[in-house]
């Protein structure tokens, strides 16, 4: 089993930071395979919106976003995170979420995932609102959010909650990977997003998505 944990802060030390490192050595220490990525470290242009990855399957901007892409296709599971800037998340996971292929190419379809919000406004609730919907939007089974109101900073002063919601997360998450949880609810929104929406839109488009169609056969998703 392997998970692969995303870090939207730009501080590799942040507060987002800190509860993502121990997510992951909570899932080590369950005997998970775990790679960390800190998003402000790899090479990842923006996205121009020239949608040409539609067609071809891979993106002409040849980086670190699209060797990310890659490894989330494989991966078992998916753990996000994000600090609160202006009532969303960072501008690092808007750019990875643009990247990153997934509610189109339907990237996390099965995979369970945590979602991870830090923030001291009340904007935290709208950015956790972001990753949730990618997650379900993608196919993914949110296993766990966690929405912490914590300064930038750190994590003092909230040790025993924090530690409270990693632990009940990485259970959940760790449980899921064993296929010991279902989603039916989850399942069922999932199916209507994409039966009802975008599979008959990309079926629609055809050769102009034929990108994604051939990605979807390698998945068994189509």
């Amino acid at each position: 089993m392997k998970v692969l944990i995303f870090n939207g802060g730009p501080r590799r030390k942040g507060a987002t930071a800190e509860v993502l490192h121990r997510i992951e050595t909570a899932l080590k220490d369950s005997g998970v395979e775990v790679e960390f990525f800190d998003l402000g470290n790899i090479e990842m242009s923006h996205c121009t919106g020239c949608c040409s990855c539609y067609r071809t399957g891979v993106c002409y901007l040849q980086d670190d976003a699209e060797i990310l892409s890659q490894k989330i296709g494989e991966a078992d599971g998916i753990v996000m995170g994000s600090p609160t800037y202006a009532s969303n998340v960072s501008g690092l996971m808007k750019d990875f979420i643009d990247r990153g292929h997934f509610v189109i190419e339907q990237l996390l379809t099965g995979k369970p995932c945590i979602t991870v919000v830090t923030g001291e406004n009340y904007g935290n609730r709208s950015a956790r609102k972001v990753l949730d919907n990618l997650v379900l939007y993608s196919g993914g089974k949110l296993c766990d959010r966690i929405l912490l109101k914590i300064p930038f900073n750190g994590i003092s002063g909230m040790e025993k909650e924090v530690s409270g919601k990693i632990r009940k997360a990485s259970v959940r998450m760790i449980r899921e990977l064993r296929g010991k949880k279902k989603h039916p609810v989850q399942c069922i929104f999932h199916s209507i997003i994409y039966y009802l929406g975008i599979r008959p839109f990309v079926m629609k488009k055809g050769e102009v998505y034929s990108g994604v169609i051939r990605k979807w056969k390698e998945r068994g998703i189509l």
